[in-house]
């Protein structure tokens, strides 16, 4: 049969080539269509991207995905001309390649890592965007963060300037710009990387004819600049929390420090005194304060002795800014947060402040139970 084929193809021409094997794959494509639609369809509403961060998400993979492709075509294309390779590196930096829709269709954007942290970062910057603008009580009084990079603690001021420089990496990136840090953790960002720079490479290959190695080589070395460029910059997140390390924020300064976090619209700065305070990782106090039903963050701020007013602003500003939060039910539950003992609420949130990498172990045996 397949003698035939060839024989076949050998009679026809490219084009017409060309239109059988897409046709040979359709009755694969639609089996891969119905698939998805299945799973659509039957998703839980509560599981279900709203069309705000979906768009959200893609816009970010694609704009991540885009910059850290133009610094590596960049610096390749320089490379190949230091080399004598000047036709190489036009066809290098000429490509127009879609690199999100290249990564997608190559399936390595179902990543869990790369999407989770996506995702959370798009759903903290939906909720700062949402949170009611409130002017201060004194319109010259400049913002926490800005007015922390005054500190005569250099350590604050240092860490203050950090998270600002961060906010202005984030800007950068989705403004389209051209930027070697990600924002991504180092493991996420080299994984990225490594796909960007092998469909660049894709891309370009035709124009290295039969020896691609010159293009290989140029490509991985500034893929590994990349990378070490990422790993050398400050994501906003760490800022963040080195921040409220150095503020190391007694109980009674917490509750109007998280009030001027979200005031400012600064969910990362909110999550990073939260973490701080209940002693978890970042990516921990980040899930409590992104999960919409709200129970472990209000018991978190209960466990840190806050009182009713402070945590009614909390969840007050949360509730207006995501929408797929219950804001009557938060009003409901809100007299039986804030009646419950401190102590009752730190036992219940104990689990959550065991090391990450043991809570996944018991997780694990959990799961495996009959």
């Amino acid at each position: 049969m397949s003698e035939i084929s060839e024989g076949i193809a050998g009679t026809i021409g490219p084009d017409a080539q060309a239109l059988l094997a897409r046709a040979a794959g359709a009755e694969a494509r639609g089996r891969r269509a119905l698939r998805a639609a299945i799973d659509d369809a039957f998703l839980a509403p509560e599981t279900r991207l709203d069309d705000r961060a979906r768009i959200a998400l893609i816009g970010l993979v694609d704009a991540l995905a885009t910059a850290i492709g133009q610094d590596v075509r960049d610096h390749a294309a320089r490379v190949l001309i230091g080399r004598g390779e000047a036709g190489l590196a036009e066809a290098l930096a000429a490509g127009s390649v879609a690199l999100a829709d290249r990564l997608a269709g190559a399936g390595v954007l179902r990543d869990p890592e790369l999407v989770g942290e996506c995702l959370a970062r798009v759903r903290c910057e939906l909720i700062a965007a949402a949170l009611p603008a409130e002017a201060p009580a004194d319109p010259d009084t400049p913002s926490l963060v800005v007015r922390l990079t005054g500190s005569t603690d250099p350590v604050v001021a240092e860490a203050a300037t950090a998270v600002l420089a961060g906010e202005s990496q984030r800007r950068a990136i989705a403004e389209g710009g051209v930027v070697n840090a990600s924002g991504l953790p180092p493991a996420i960002h080299r994984r990225l990387t490594w796909w960007v720079a092998a469909a660049l490479r894709e891309a370009a290959a035709a124009a290295a004819g039969d020896a691609p190695s010159m293009l290989d080589r140029a490509v991985i070395e500034a893929a590994l600049r990349n990378i070490a460029a990422n790993e050398g910059q400050d994501r906003l997140e760490a800022a963040a929390m080195r921040l409220a390390e150095a503020i190391d924020a007694q109980a009674d300064e917490l509750p109007t420090l998280l009030d001027e976090a979200l005031r400012d619209r600064r969910v990362s700065l909110m999550t990073a005194f939260l973490a701080h305070a209940l002693g978890v990782d970042y990516e921990m106090a980040r899930e409590i304060v992104l999960d919409p039903t709200g129970e472990r963050l209000w018991l978190s701020l209960r466990a840190l002795e806050l009182p009713r007013p402070a945590i009614a602003r909390v969840g007050y500003r949360l509730c207006e800014a995501d929408g797929r939060r219950d804001l009557d039910g938060f009003a409901d539950m809100l007299d039986v947060v804030a009646g419950l003992d401190p102590r009752s609420a730190r036992r219940a949130i104990a689990p959550l402040t065991l090391h990450p990498e043991f809570r996944t172990a018991l997780a694990a045996f959990d799961g495996g139970r009959p």
